[in-house]
């Protein structure tokens, strides 16, 4: 990927000085306004390449609308379900959390809850300043022996399990995607949620919020725990259904809850935070100077390295850009996005096209064929009237537009890094392919003309479709003489039989192509 320029950050929030401080060293202008409102944010975003943000400021479509030079949202923290992902990303925006920044702070206040709730330790302390000494209500119970249900096996669910094996804990958990054998290695056996919900005295969730997580503790979930179970969230407020809670908190179902988020925040319907056996929190757990000195510090290095073409880390919408930070990939997304172009442009009369099948050839390709794919779409799209494709938005614009995309990879059978595409459009098919070489992205071919001299893909090309015959390029050139354009190179196709495509390298661009109209069947122009 070529660097991308980030001049310009807005930081809408307080973070740790060390974010601002390593943005500037490396010779990014930043600016700290706090407490916008949402109007006060959509007027000033305009002027910004970068925005930094926590948890409090909603970054919405309007916002991403109203941001035309917006490049980057960086959170510093873990979950970004303060920021319109689908919009960002459709504007080809990247958004970058800081995923480890806060691990450690969200696992030790989840053990704190847990640990609260087995004793009552924040009751009991509220008693003792109330001039109470109490010890009978409070009896509390161990933590050893008991099983602890991790829904959710990420970064932060492994630190949990970790520390409270240490207080003798079973840990059992639930993870669609971490492997079971590899949270075996952690000491957490996994199960289904079927499994899991009967089996445990205390449950904690550590999943990002999302339709599928939304509820997941609910009337039905809590009817098939044991009953008095305790419960904790410190991930999202919504996994668990308040509604529910609350009810199984009533009939006793539920024990006791440790919460540290919620639905709306701060919560106006105070029935949950007023229960008896409830630990409430004001979303604490990135709350200690550990972890917003670490989230600040790195959304910066993240952004610097992303602007210096390092590498890329905390990306959640732009996964395809992780591998192209080689002096490699952005010489083969060069080459996808003008073989891309060529096809555009020798096809804009059978427009729109339906179906794009893009194929990699070769060892060499074997980890290309994602961004491969994603570039040929940025050059045939990238003229595509109200369309600004790039890397991060062109999967989701190719959808919107009725584009069925299908990429394969081939064992090389002769040939060497090599990127094949046909597009369809109605019952007609165009190909071209293209490859690497010397540095300098070529057009090995273009539907059935095989050029005998591989077409370098830059500058003024011009292409056109004609049968072979002898007078056939002094003709071309006399024409394009009398309108002021001279040649600079010429490639023909290795077959002489039929009408084929022929290229070749001019001062400029002609004017218009009708030019040529009496000389050759169809003809297309562009600048790569």
């Amino acid at each position: 990927m070529a660097p991308i320029s980030i001049k310009t950050v807005l930081i809408s929030e307080s973070v740790d000085p060390r974010c601002r401080a390593i943005l500037e060293e490396n010779g990014i202008r930043v600016t700290e306004k706090q407490n916008m409102k949402k109007d006060e944010l959509i007027a000033e975003i305009k002027d910004y390449d970068g925005l930094v943000v926590r948890s409090a400021t909603k970054v919405t479509a309007d916002v991403i609308d109203a941001a035309d030079n917006l490049k980057i949202i960086g959170r510093a923290g873990t979950g970004v379900d303060n920021v319109d992902v689908d919009a960002a990303t459709k504007k080809g925006i990247i958004v970058m959390n800081t995923p480890s920044g806060n691990t450690i702070s969200a696992a030790e206040l989840t053990c704190t809850l847990l640990m609260s709730l087995s004793r009552h330790v924040p009751q009991a302390a509220m008693s003792m300043k109330q001039g109470n000494w109490d010890r009978k209500k409070f009896m509390g119970a161990e933590l050893y022996g008991k099983v602890l249900g991790i829904v959710g096996l990420g970064r932060i669910g492994k630190e949990v399990a970790s520390r409270m094996q240490s207080f003798g804990m079973r840990t059992v958990g639930y993870d669609p995607i971490t492997p079971p054998e590899v949270t075996a290695s952690w000491g957490v056996e996994q199960m289904s949620l079927e499994q899991l919900w009967p089996l445990c005295d205390y449950i904690t969730v550590h999943t990002p919020l999302m339709p599928s997580t939304v509820g997941l503790l609910n009337d039905a979930s809590f009817a098939k725990c044991k009953n008095g179970v305790k419960v904790v969230n410190c991930a999202r407020g919504g996994i668990i259904d308040e509604a529910a809670l609350l009810r199984a908190l009533q009939s006793g179902q539920c024990g006791g809850a440790g919460l540290d988020v919620f639905v709306e925040e701060p919560p106006k319907d105070r029935s949950l935070i007023e229960h008896p056996n409830v630990i409430s929190l004001p979303h604490l757990g990135a709350s200690t100077k550990e972890a917003q000195a670490r989230c600040g510090e790195d959304i910066a290095l993240q952004i610097v390295d992303m602007v210096n073409g390092k590498k890329l880390v905390g990306a959640v919408n732009a996964q395809v850009l992780a591998s192209t930070f080689s002096q490699e990939s952005h010489q083969l997304i060069k080459l996808g996005e003008a073989v891309g172009a060529v096809l555009q442009s020798c096809t804009t009369a059978e427009k729109p096209f339906s179906h794009v099948q893009i194929t990699t050839q070769g060892d060499c390709m074997k980890s290309s064929t994602g961004y491969m794919t994603s570039s040929v779409l940025v050059g045939l799209l990238n003229h595509k009237s109200g369309c600004c494709p790039n890397l991060i938005n062109v999967l989701s614009l190719a959808k919107e537009s009725g584009i069925t995309v299908n990429q394969s990879h081939c064992v090389s059978d002769g040939a060497s890094g090599v990127c094949k595409v046909e597009i369809m459009s109605n019952s007609c098919s165009y190909k071209a392919s293209g490859s690497v070489q010397g540095g300098v992205p070529v057009l090995l071919a273009l539907s059935d003309s095989v050029f005998r001299q591989p077409v370098s893909l830059t500058g003024n090309l011009l292409f056109f479709k004609a049968s072979a015959n002898p007078q056939l390029l002094s003709s071309v050139a006399g024409r394009l003489a009398a309108e002021g354009v001279e040649i600079e190179s010429f490639s023909a196709p290795a077959d002489r039989t039929g009408d084929l495509w022929f290229c070749v390298g001019v001062s400029s661009l002609l004017s218009d192509l009708g030019a040529l109209k009496p000389l050759v069947k169809e003809a297309a122009q562009l600048t790569i």
